[in-house]
């Protein structure tokens, strides 16, 4: 009879023990996910908002009308009806695009965000979406002028840039010695290629890509073996896990489904 008691007690103790362990765990979670969370918050508003640029073909561009369109206007749509809501765009910048989220501006930041280690320190980034890489875009007539670094990276070559973001970083950090010039507007930097008050842009391969259909006397340089490597996502406020899942799980299904690929066939063309 001792001896059961003695076995009872300690079964009664090592269960005791375990049911702490769990209640320590759930606790854990708990303080890491807020009860409040971005997505019962869009849910409960019925509002989805999206920072974007809109000046970044074919990704967002705000039209004339003050209308947006792009392949990831075309995925905000999608992802607000996956949730049974509208969707708000919250105008930003490249600049800004970071401390918008930070701050609670929006609940997600479209419109060709590339994931760089700076804004992964603040926020959280879906998925990878596609990959891309920075490239020079130039007159064709100078493509040999220009292939690599080394070239660029001259006094006497004008680079333009967009004011902040990834384009402005790789100047910064690639091409110091070169004549460096920013502007605030993303739309007609390419015109000013053409009309011979720059020399190099180094962006996206996607952007010059498309670009060149608009611009027939700018080529976009070694696309295939870009000088950067990087990656395409969307921006997340930081310590939201159950955001970013559902953002991971509904990304999933839409190139699964073929969704995406659709999208961007139906917004994109590089012939």
């Amino acid at each position: 009879m001792g001896n059961t008691m003695k076995f009872l007690y300690k079964k009664m103790w090592v269960i005791g023990l375990f049911i702490a362990v769990l209640q320590s765990v759930h606790a854990d979670i708990q303080s890491i996910q807020p009860s409040e969370t971005v997505l019962k918050n869009i849910l409960h508003r019925g509002i989805l908002n999206v920072c974007t640029t809109g000046d970044y073909k074919p990704y967002s561009l705000l039209k004339a009308d003050k209308t947006y369109e792009g392949i990831d206007i075309s995925m905000a749509d999608a992802l607000a009806k996956s949730l049974g809501v509208k969707v708000n765009y919250v105008p930003s910048t490249w600049k800004g695009l970071t401390t918008d989220v930070v701050t609670g501006k929006c609940d997600i930041a479209m419109g060709g965000v590339s994931v760089t280690l700076v804004r992964q320190q603040q926020t959280f980034f879906s998925e990878r979406i596609d990959v891309d890489g920075k490239v020079p875009f130039v007159r064709c007539n100078d493509v040999d002028k220009y292939q690599s670094i080394a070239q660029i990276n001259q006094s006497s070559v004008r680079v333009i840039e967009p004011l902040g973001g990834t384009n402005e970083a790789f100047a910064h950090k690639y091409l110091p010695q070169s004549n460096l010039v920013l502007t605030p507007d993303n739309v007609s930097i390419f015109q000013q290629l053409v009309d011979k008050k720059a020399d190099v842009m180094i962006t996206d391969a996607s952007e010059a890509l498309y670009q060149r259909k608009f611009y027939p006397s700018l080529c976009a340089v070694n696309t295939r073996n870009p000088m950067q490597y990087g990656e395409k996502a969307y921006m997340l406020p930081m310590g939201d896990i159950t955001w970013k899942l559902y953002v991971d799980q509904w990304l999933h299904l839409m190139k699964e489904t073929g969704e995406y690929k659709k999208i961007t066939q139906a917004l994109v063309s590089y012939e």
